[in-house]
């Protein structure tokens, strides 16, 4: 038999930033490959998506989870996944305060925090857009060595199927004068034009008075500029764009029935273009629980058109998957899974180095079969708080040379993973115990008299 191969260590701050995150039981932004398990055939259908886009399709797709089960991490993986493949990303959460659709600057604010995390493979943490820029005005300069010809004749030539797009004509204008700055030294028009292109221009009028421009990106034309910047993307060589949206579930929790028709209105036109082959060059991940989906009162399903296209396949049932269509439900990790991952995180914590882990295998079996004494199947099922208990224990006992695992696991404290989004609302509060913003209130009455007393 083979020997198997070497893993590679694991460096020193790629450890230490799994361990936080782990620890606060949030998603690591960098070394997932080193604690990803399972779920091998839900990652298949998304690179299959993602080879679609890269050869100019489009495609959308709603990963739906239990609160706790990973699906965030599930996102920020594939996200990894498309930055290698060359797609630009970027990603943002939904929250009160950033819509898919509003009057009062929320869904402007969406597309300004997403432009904020804009990343390529050399820039995964964001801030990628200035680096796109200059790329795409270097090759452009370049091209215009080569033939003898005015640069800012080619980028406009190079632009010039975006003008046949909303706001397009606009849009090549910005990018044109950017380079006209670079070639310049204006740093002030340069700033000007990224700052436009990132939507933080609150007006028209300053807008115009900077650059000379008549539009500006706003909460009626944000997807409009979105599409535009994948165009864009792909000018610039790479392969096309990764959109993330996660906790969809804050449309759910509007108050406001009014204000989220218009937001699945909004989710509604990015899944028919994205069916229709109308937004070249994008994939959609739209991240949410199973009740944000087919709650009947406020899900997605309770707007018709939605609950036809999200429909679940008829034959997939009774152990048959169909992951080809929009909605891809995470599989739950089974034991296994489990008992794979804590291994891996036991590895993290020896920086890849298997004579220097803390515990032996018995160890792990003991800690799962105390957790499953403790709250049942659910601690595979929506493993975060497991997760968080075991990398507790081991930084107690990496910090605690006389410690042993034996005497700590009694007092591992676990809890069953909860969803606060359906926890029950207090009398007289807004959905999700948030305040209702001025905008709801303009947008919509409250659902089903809510607050209605005699």
């Amino acid at each position: 038999m083979p020997d198997s191969p070497e893993r590679p260590k694991i460096r020193g701050r790629e450890r230490q930033s799994l361990i936080q995150a782990l620890r606060a039981g949030v998603v690591p932004r960098a070394g997932l490959h080193h604690i990803q398990v399972g779920r091998s055939a839900e990652l298949d259908a998304l690179l299959h998506n993602i080879e679609h886009v890269l050869d100019g399709g489009s495609a959308v797709r709603f990963v739906i989870g239990e609160y706790g089960s990973g699906k965030t991490f599930f996102l920020n993986l594939i996200r990894l996944v498309a930055l290698e493949q060359g797609l630009v990303a970027v990603h943002a959460d939904l929250t009160p305060d950033k819509r898919l659709q509003s009057g009062g600057g929320h869904a402007r604010a969406l597309y300004a925090e997403l432009m904020r995390n804009l990343s390529t493979r050399t820039r995964p943490d964001g801030g990628a857009l200035p680096a796109i820029v200059e790329r795409f005005v270097a090759q452009a300069a370049k091209e215009a060595q080569d033939q003898a010809r005015d640069p800012e004749q080619v980028i406009r030539d190079r632009l010039a199927s975006l003008q046949e797009m909303v706001a397009g004509f606009d849009f090549a204008s910005v990018v044109a004068q950017y380079w006209r700055a670079h070639e310049e030294g204006d740093a002030a028009t340069k700033a000007a034009a990224l700052r436009w292109l990132r939507g933080e221009y609150p007006n028209r009028t300053s807008a115009k008075n900077d650059l000379n421009v008549s539009t500006v990106i706003d909460d009626a034309s944000w997807y409009d500029y979105l599409k535009l910047m994948a165009r864009f993307a792909s000018l610039a060589g790479y392969g096309g764009l990764l959109v993330v949206v996660d906790e969809m579930v804050n449309l759910y929790k509007l108050n406001h029935k009014t204000a989220r028709s218009r937001n699945y209105e909004q989710v509604l036109r990015i899944v028919n273009d994205s069916l229709q082959g109308l937004s070249e060059g994008v994939l959609f991940l739209f991240g949410g629980t199973p009740e944000f989906l087919m709650d009947p009162y406020r899900g997605l399903y309770s707007y018709e058109a939605l609950q036809s296209r999200l429909a679940e396949n008829q034959f997939a049932r009774n152990g048959f998957v169909d992951l080809s269509g929009p909605v891809v439900r995470l599989q739950d990790l089974s034991p296994e899974d489990l008992y794979v991952l804590l291994g891996n995180i036991r590895r993290v914590f020896a920086s890849g180095d298997d004579e220097r882990q803390l515990v032996p295998d018995a160890a792990l079996q003991a800690f799962m079969r105390h957790c499953a004494e403790r709250v049942g199947d659910a601690y595979f099922r929506t493993p975060r708080n497991t997760v968080r208990a075991f990398t507790d224990l081991l930084a107690v006992l990496e910090q605690n040379t006389e410690a042993r695992w034996e005497g700590l696991l009694g007092q591992v404290v676990l809890k069953e993973e909860t969803n606060p989004d359906l926890e029950p609302l207090e009398e007289g509060t807004a959905v999700g115990s948030r305040a209702v913003d001025a905008n709801s209130v303009a947008e919509g009455q409250s659902d089903d008299l809510t607050s209605f007393k005699l």
